[in-house]
């Protein structure tokens, strides 16, 4: 009879997928009730998933102190082998050969393929959920590996799959072990609090799988056609190897798979390993059913499950972010739906403490000449404190890399999102609002927990209640603020859906921005005060002396607040400088918070915000623009405590036209596109580069913000394109030109570079296209499925308002 190995009790934890149909509202103890509804809904089907994206496969459930399970493997060939080539957590440079959700909705489930070339292996992991019961229903994985090209039909292969339990509750072991090893499925049951009363199966798999087998005296002591249980991993096999060594000696050691399977020792405890040895191709299936839904989780039903969660995707992807021309044929679709579900596939659930630094030192306030060193001996007396434990719900930039939250990054992953499923990101966003402090601040990096912090150098691992990062959760705001403008009169017929019920339902969306619209004056009010600038001073002629903007967080080479590292500023620093970019920021933050006070009524704040807007606009031209360079650029005091521009063309001095600051009639326009379409400046045959070809700085030191083509800016860039293409005006002619090439530039060139080397890039050699920097950055980078899904804009094409 057919045996395999499990090493360790796992234990996976209970999905929530819930669907409910909402009904019609009308009083607020109706839109109360079915607010509530709705955020059950969503809590439960969004409840499970791939939300350790750090792992090529953790699965967790959005709670803390919870159940989690992982997926680790290794080919077994020699004795350096399974230390050499274990894979566990995403790192860079590994021997993959690309990795990814091919496809994957976060509320039902999806398909992710692992290329593993190091270990001559293609791992298929399909992961579903199904909705049921009063805890989420049940999940499932089924594990598919199969031998590369490269590699050997009989190749060995370690599989080791585990779960751990923090906090209250037990799993334990189900099924009987003759001592050697499990025969059959291996059975675990447990319970928590949250997650209820559980059941976790690890199958054998089909009857085509192999296990090797030896003619060694130790294969007597241990088959390799089992599945064996056991606690600790590495600890077992030391000792056991140590063992062999003493019983056979050195000159007649077991084969190494036998050498790295370890003991056979079930036991209590939150940690559990599940271990399988196979020849050649392998499935087996990991099912796990909660006690309070209709009907347990089987491979019958995970194998119907895969087919319906796959023809789900499709059909709901072709409908909603379907690739326009010319990206209209099959290899971009393929092309976008990784990427879309590799962006989607890197949300995380993360929860733990962060380390703050809440000293506010004087020296903070960088207001001396020479801040930038006084601010470094403060940081190094400080005594930064652990705060928390706190709680978020995000998409990560990259996950081999960047594992974790990052601020500015964030409203950018969600642009493609808004379009699949709004209530998760309007979800994210309040996941990030309620980390705010009681002044407004938001930690721009979010460290959360000793796993996140294990991937994060010293020197980046303390948040300062003083440094800022660029709004972007704003533009997400925005774009709902849009979409219930052009939403269309619901029908009696509609049924409302669980992903858009905040579309569907203005009641609900006026909830939503009411319980969010405190936070969002109060983190607006934050960067009025701790991020504003002198302006009064050296004669600066404005429209508003209130009106002028600095970063805090400034040493000489970098202004890491900003998100633009080390893009060229003024030298030396000076605490009276301004930036372009910040006041910017800042003119988006205010249009987006006179919008959403309009549609709340609140018309006080309306007025309010719309003379912060208007003396914004007015400032940006006074206190930024250059009349001989024709650019906008920051501001700094000179040696003669004169008011000067220093000017480095690129993206810094766009930023007033990618934030919407820039009009179709502004005067200003025309330069802008000069610039941005200028070969010599930052145009290029792959995305618009990131400073000028004739600047100084061009290229030089770290090279981070200093030419390459970044994918986030350029999608800004695409959108206020497009938005001047489609509007009757002067410039509109060119920026149809213009949008029509760069859109084909970026989309073309991250294609052709995740064809040649498998996965997407944190940037773009401007000179060559090649991508850059850190690998499978699925974070921003996956823009380019907006991109292609926006409209095609040939050049000369006449629009509506050219009929009109």
């Amino acid at each position: 009879m057919h045996r395999a190995r499990i090493s360790i009790s796992i234990l996976l934890a209970p999905l929530l997928y819930v669907v409910g149909v909402l009904a019609n509202q009308g009083s607020a103890a109706d839109v109360s009730a079915l607010n509530q509804k709705v955020g059950r809904a969503n809590n439960e089907s969004l409840l499970w998933g791939p939300y350790k994206p750090n792992l090529y496969f953790g699965v967790r459930p959005r709670l803390p102190n919870s159940l989690s399970a992982g997926l680790m493997w290794s080919k077994v060939e020699d004795y350096n082998s399974v230390q050499r080539n274990l894979r566990h957590t995403c790192e860079q440079n590994e021997g993959m050969a690309g990795y990814g959700w091919d496809e994957y909705d976060i509320r039902k489930g999806g398909r992710e393929t692992i290329h593993d070339a190091g270990n001559t292996l293609d791992l298929t992991i399909d992961f579903v959920k199904v909705p049921g019961g009063q805890h989420g229903g049940n999940w499932a994985a089924r594990i598919k590996g199969v031998p590369r090209e490269e590699g050997s039909d009989e190749q060995i292969t370690t599989v080791v799959f585990y779960a751990t339990l923090e906090g209250l509750g037990n799993i334990g072991v189900a099924t009987d072990s003759d001592g050697r090893g499990f025969e059959g499925d291996v059975k675990f049951t447990g319970n928590t609090l949250d997650l209820g009363d559980f059941s976790l199966d690890v199958t054998a798999g089909p009857e085509t799988n192999e296990h090797p087998f030896y003619d060694h005296p130790s294969y007597e002591d241990k088959p390799l056609d089992r599945s064996i249980v056991s606690i600790i991993l590495f600890s077992q096999l030391k000792s056991q190897v140590e063992g062999y060594v003493e019983k056979y000696g050195q000159t007649n050691p077991p084969p190494p798979a036998q050498v790295f399977t370890i003991k056979n020792e079930p036991g209590d405890g939150n940690v559990h390993l599940v271990e399988k040895v196979f020849k050649g191709p392998f499935e087996f299936d990991i099912l796990f059913s909660s006690g309070s839904s209709p009907a347990p989780m089987t491979s019958e039903t995970l194998t119907k499950e895969i087919e319906s969660a796959s023809l789900s995707f499709n059909q709901r992807f072709d409908q909603i972010l379907s690739p326009k021309t010319p990206f209209d044929s099959p290899k971009y679709s393929e092309f976008s739906k990784a990427m879309f579900s590799n962006l989607v596939g890197g949300i995380g659930f993360f929860h733990g403490t962060d380390v703050v630094d809440r000293s506010a030192a004087p020296e903070y306030e960088e207001e001396n000449e020479g801040f930038w060193e006084e601010t470094a001996e403060a940081k190094a007396r400080a005594q930064p404190v652990l705060e928390g434990p706190k709680d978020l719900f995000t998409c990560v930039p990259s996950r081999t890399f960047f594992p974790r939250g990052f601020l500015w990054d964030e409203g950018f992953h969600l642009i493609p999102i808004v379009e699949w499923d709004m209530d998760l990101a309007l979800e994210i966003v309040k996941s990030w609002l309620n980390l705010m402090d009681e002044d407004g601040w938001i930690a721009r990096e979010q460290i959360l927990g000793a796993e996140a912090r294990s991937k994060v150098p010293p020197e980046f691992m303390v948040q300062y209640p003083h440094y800022a990062n660029p709004p972007t959760l704003f533009i997400i705001l925005e774009a709902f603020i849009d979409k219930l403008k052009d939403q269309q009169p619901r029908s009696e017929e509609m049924v409302e859906r669980i992903r858009s019920a905040h579309l569907d339902n203005p009641e609900l969306a006026d909830a939503y921005l009411r319980s969010i619209y405190p936070l969002l004056k109060r983190h607006y009010f934050w960067y009025r005060k701790t991020q504003k600038g002198n302006v009064k001073g050296y004669d600066r002629q404005v429209f508003s002396t209130k009106e002028g903007y600095r970063w805090r967080g400034r040493s000489v080479q970098h202004i890491l607040t900003s998100g633009l590292d080390d893009y060229p500023r003024a030298q030396p620093p000076h605490p009276d400088e301004l930036h372009v970019d910040l006041i910017s920021w800042m003119g988006m933050m205010t249009r987006s918070l006179r919008r959403i006070a309009e549609v709340l009524s609140e018309t006080e704040d309306v007025e309010e915000f719309k003379s912060y807007e208007v003396a914004i606009g007015h400032n940006i031209d006074d206190l930024h623009w250059d009349d001989p360079a024709q650019t906008y650029c920051d501001a700094t005091i000179d040696e003669y405590e004169e008011d000067i521009h220093v000017c480095h063309k690129g993206y810094i001095s766009i930023f007033p036209f990618l934030t919407g600051m820039v009009g179709p009639e502004s005067p200003r326009l025309k330069p802008i596109l000069d610039l941005i379409n200028d070969p010599e400046e930052l145009w290029s045959d792959y995305g618009v580069r990131s400073l000028s070809k004739k600047d100084e700085f061009y290229g030089t030191d770290e090279n981070y913000w200093r030419s390459p083509v970044w994918v986030n800016i350029n999608h800004l860039v695409l959108k206020n394109l497009y938005n001047i293409a489609t509007t009757a005006g002067p410039h509109q002619e060119q920026a149809q030109d213009m949008y029509s090439r760069l859109r084909r530039n970026l989309v073309e060139n991250v294609f052709r570079e995740w064809k040649r080397t498998g996965f997407a890039w944190e940037q773009y050699n401007p000179e060559t296209g090649q991508g850059q920097r850190t690998q499978h950055f699925t974070g921003w980078t996956s823009l380019v499925v907006k991109m292609m899904s926006m409209p095609d804009l040939p050049a000369g094409k006449k629009t509506a308002h050219d009929e009109l």
